[in-house]
C-alpha cells in the first residue's frame, strides 16, 4: 500500500477547477474532478509549483510549529542558507543565528556548514574510478524523487551522500550529546528551517537514509518576522557562524556544482529546465558531463516557496554577505574521508506510481491500449477533461479513471455528427 506524507495540501473549498496547476505540474499529479483539483499523491513530488501557481491559494504548504515542541528539554536550529538571504543590510549571520537563540532555541547548527563538509566529502567521490556520469546531486529532494519516478534508470547516477540537512542533524545531536552528558537522545529535538515544502517532506519521508535525525521542519515565513523583531534588539551578538563562501553558495543555483572544482558541470534550476536536462541525460546526449547540479525552484533554495523574499534579491543579498567570509570554514582530514557514515544507508526505489499493472504482458496490451485511444483525441492539449494532456487521459482512460466523453471537444464533434 502506497504511503507517503506529503507537505503540499489542497483546500478544496478555495479551489474554482482552474486548469493552471494540472497544465504545470511536472509529474502530471493533479486533475481537476467535479469541480475541483485532485492531487494524486503517488504521484505528487513535493515541489510547490501547484502552490507557486494557484491564483486562489488552494494549495498550501504543510509544516510544524515552533511550538509543538515545547515538551523537549533540548532545541536545536539547522538555518537553512536560503535564510541568511531574506534579511535586507545583514553584515554578520551571526545576528540571524543570535536571534534564532532569543526566539527559543538552545542551540543552532548551520547546514551550510555541513555542505561544506559535504562538498569535501564529493570532491574526493568524484574521483573514484568507474562511477555512472553525469553523477546528479541529491541535495534536493524534490529531484530524487522526480528521477524515483519519471527517470528510474538515472537513480544509480544520484550523488549516494546524505545531504547537508542529514548531516548537519546527525552531527548536532552528536555534538549536543557530547557537550550535555544529562541529555539522552529522546531529549533533544533538531528542526530544519526549510524554504520548501520538498525538504519538509523529506524529513517526513527520508531519502536514502532508514531514519532522519531530523525531528521537524519548520518554514522560513514562519519564522522570519519573530527572526526580524528579535535582530533589531541584538547589539552585539555571539560568535556562531563558522561557514564560508561555498555553504553560503548553496543558498542558489551552481553553488554546489562550482564547489566540486570540477571542469565539465552542469547547474539547472526550475522543475521544468531540469525535466529537460534529465530527459538529455536519460537519452545519453549529456555522456562528458561529470556532474549535474538540479534545483526545482527558480534560483535554487533561494526560489522556495516557504521564503519571503524575491529570489534574486535573496541572492544578491548574499552576495553581499560573503564578502569578508573565506573560502571555507570547514574541512575535513584524509581519515574523514568517504566514511560510511556519510553515505546513504538505504536504497532509493520507485514506487510503481507510473506502473500500469504487475503483469509484464498486461502493462504492454495497456499501452497499446492508451496509443489506440491517444490516436482518437484532438491532441490539443487544452486541458478542458480535467487532465494535463491528451496523452494524460488516455491514459486515465485505460486506467479507469475517466471516459472518452471527458473530452469536450471529442464530445462536440460527435453532437455535430448526430
Amino acid at each position: 500500500m502506497f504511503s507517503y506524507k506529503h507537505s503540499v495540501t489542497l483546500d478544496v473549498s478555495k479551489c474554482k477547477g482552474c486548469t493552471n496547476c494540472i497544465k504545470r505540474c511536472p509529474t502530471e499529479a493533479i486533475r481537476v474532478r467535479d469541480g475541483h483539483a485532485v492531487i494524486k499523491e503517488d504521484k505528487c513530488i513535493d515541489c510547490g509549483e501547484c502552490i507557486r501557481l494557484c491564483p486562489y491559494q488552494a494549495k498550501k504548504p504543510t509544516y510544524d510549529k515552533f511550538e509543538d515542541f515545547a515538551h523537549y528539554k533540548y532545541k536545536i536550529a539547522l538555518p537553512a542558507p536560503a535564510l541568511y538571504g531574506q534579511f535586507d543590510e545583514l553584515d554578520e549571520v551571526d545576528y540571524v543565528l543570535t536571534a534564532l537563540l532569543e526566539c527559543g532555541f538552545d542551540d543552532v547548527y548551520e547546514v551550510s556548514k555541513a555542505a561544506e563538509i559535504i562538498t569535501e566529502h564529493t570532491r574526493r567521490y568524484m574521483k573514484k574510478d568507474g562511477l555512472p556520469k553525469p553523477v546528479i546531486s541529491s541535495a534536493c529532494p524534490a529531484i530524487v524523487r522526480l528521477i524515483s519516478l519519471r527517470f528510474p534508470c538515472l537513480v544509480e547516477n544520484l550523488l549516494p551522500i546524505m545531504p547537508p540537512i542529514e548531516y548537519a542533524a546527525r552531527q548536532a545531536r552528536k555534538e549536543a550529546l557530547a557537550a550535555h552528558p544529562e541529555l539522552k537522545d529522546e531529549d533533544i529535538c533538531v528542526l530544519f528551517i526549510s524554504p520548501c515544502p520538498a525538504k519538509i517532506s523529506y524529513i517526513k519521508n527520508p531519502i536514502g537514509v532508514g531514519k532522519s535525525a531530523v525531528t521537524g521542519g519548520l518554514a522560513i515565513s514562519d519564522l522570519y518576522f519573530k527572526i526580524r523583531a528579535k535582530r533589531k534588539n541584538i547589539e552585539i551578538p555571539k560568535t556562531l557562524s563558522s561557514t564560508g563562501i561555498i555553504g553560503l553558495n548553496w543558498a542558489g543555483s551552481g553553488g554546489e556544482a562550482t564547489s566540486t572544482l570540477l571542469d565539465k558541470y552542469l547547474a539547472a534550476d526550475g522543475i521544468e529546465n531540469c525535466i529537460k536536462v534529465l530527459d538529455e541525460i536519460d537519452n545519453g546526449n549529456f555522456g562528458d558531463l561529470e556532474f549535474v547540479e538540479l534545483n526545482a525552484c527558480i534560483g535554487g533554495c533561494v526560489g522556495g516557496t516557504l521564503n519571503v523574499e524575491n529570489p534574486f534579491i535573496a541572492k544578491a543579498r548574499l552576495r553581499s554577505l560573503r564578502k569578508y567570509l573565506p573560502i571555507s570554514g570547514n574541512h575535513v582530514t584524509e581519515s574523514e574521508a568517504l566514511s560510511e557514515d556519510i553515505f546513504y544507508d538505504a536504497e532509493i526505489s520507485n514506487n510503481g506510481a507510473d506502473r500500469l499493472s504487475e503483469d509484464r504482458a498486461t502493462a504492454i496490451a495497456k499501452m497499446v491500449e492508451i496509443e489506440e485511444i491517444y490516436r482518437c483525441l484532438p491532441h490539443l492539449d487544452c486541458g478542458s477533461c480535467g487532465a494535463p494532456n491528451c496523452h494524460a487521459l488516455a491514459e486515465d482512460i485505460v486506467r479507469g479513471n475517466a471516459k472518452v466523453s471527458d473530452c469536450l471537444i471529442r464530445l462536440r464533434e460527435e453532437q455535430k455528427k448526430n
